[in-house]
């Protein structure tokens, strides 16, 4: 035999083993595949192609128990709350005692309405894991829906204290609006208090808590509270001149310099340079305050009410009323500023005593249209 012959049946056979050995992927590999692939799909909010990859997982692995709930958190991300819904109360005759399932369904329920079931879903959770903040502030907003304020503040205020750390001041400032809307002033600063040693302390928590202890009275705590802000917020120039402002009431005139030269380092703005000029008229230093007043001028932008009505102010305080009247009735003929009463009677006022007759009578029109004809007008 020639060993061409031979050749060609040892090649066939080569060729047989080696499709042999071609490894065979499993339906429970590929399953397992297909499982991993729209997990990364839905993390990356690639939705519709990750409920495609679930589907295909379903031809392999038809009965795996995580396939329910992975595709009713793609509904539920996608807002299809009905399909969301069947695919959660399937998840749950698969496994009735995951708490997860239970406050997803909670939520669910709420979006569509079904307030009792959704209250009944969520204790349910609850019950299974008493730390789902998620389940908690869902019961907190059910409660709130039926003005049960109490009951609504303590489950945000659980659920903050629950929730991880970067959760934690968002849910918090849900429990102190509820209280805030309810004059319960006094209970919101207690509860800031607290929560801030308990080391919830994010610039919003701290500003809130600067606020009410403001309204309380408490000047100096109100200070420290929105220093505290400021160093945590390094690019909000409010919160240092609220420091100063404070300090300023306060005749604390060397604080209140250090904090508005801090505010004005993080943002050139007019409105500090009045208070600084403000503070050096109090220092009976004029020439100094001319000098804030020069470059609050130069500073101001656009057509901010607050500001540009501070630096008018200012200007009345220099004696010049006439360049007062034209920031203040350029400000009042904004048609934004239509409604705002207390400015359009500043302006009449004003121009009143400057004996601008036109001015007077458009302001005071403006204040009449906004049904306020009743209100001293010149």
């Amino acid at each position: 035999m020639s060993s061409r012959s031979l050749l060609l049946p040892l090649l066939a056979l080569l060729a047989a083993t080696a499709c042999d050995d071609t490894p065979k992927i499993s339906a429970k590999d590929r399953a397992e595949g297909l499982y991993v692939k729209g997990s990364t799909e839905y993390l990356q909010g690639q939705f519709d192609q990750a409920l495609l990859s679930f589907n295909e997982m379903k031809q392999y692995a038809p009965d795996d128990p995580r396939l329910p709930a992975a595709i009713g958190e793609i509904y539920l991300s996608m807002g299809k709350f009905e399909e969301a819904l069947a695919s959660f109360e399937a998840a749950l005759l698969i496994d009735p005692k995951r708490s997860t399932t239970w406050s997803r369904l909670g939520f669910i329920q709420a979006q569509l309405g079904k307030d009792e079931e959704a209250r009944a879903s969520l204790l349910k959770a609850v019950a299974l894991y008493p730390q789902d903040f998620n389940a908690l502030e869902q019961l907190g907003e059910l409660h709130l829906k039926r003005q049960e304020q109490e009951e609504a503040v303590r489950h945000f205020t659980l659920a903050a204290q629950a929730s991880p750390d970067t959760l934690k001041p968002a849910l918090l400032m849900r429990a102190v609006d509820v209280l805030q809307s309810g004059n319960r002033h006094a209970e919101a600063l207690a509860l800031l208090q607290k929560s801030t040693v308990q080391g919830i302390r994010s610039p919003e928590v701290l500003t809130t808590l600067g606020d009410e202890q403001v309204r309380a009275g408490h000047l100096d705590e109100a200070a420290t509270a929105y220093r505290d802000a400021a160093t945590r917020s390094p690019k909000d120039p409010s919160l240092w001149e609220l420091v100063g402002e404070i300090r300023l009431r306060q005749g604390k005139t060397d604080d209140a310099l250090a904090a508005f030269r801090e505010s004005l380092r993080v943002k050139n703005r007019a409105i500090v340079h009045v208070s600084l000029a403000r503070l050096h008229l109090a220092r009976q230093d004029r020439k100094a305050a001319e000098e804030e007043l020069a470059l609050a001028l130069e500073s101001v932008s656009g057509s901010d009410v607050r500001e540009l009505s501070e630096l008018a102010e200012l200007l009345v305080t220099f004696g010049r009323k006439p360049d007062a009247l034209r920031i203040l009735s350029a400000l009042a003929a904004e048609p934004d500023n239509a409604g705002e009463v207390p400015l359009q009677l500043r302006t009449a006022r004003l121009a009143s005593e400057l004996k601008d007759a036109e001015l007077v009578k458009a302001a005071c029109a403006r204040v009449a249209s906004k049904g306020s004809s009743a209100v001293s007008c010149p």
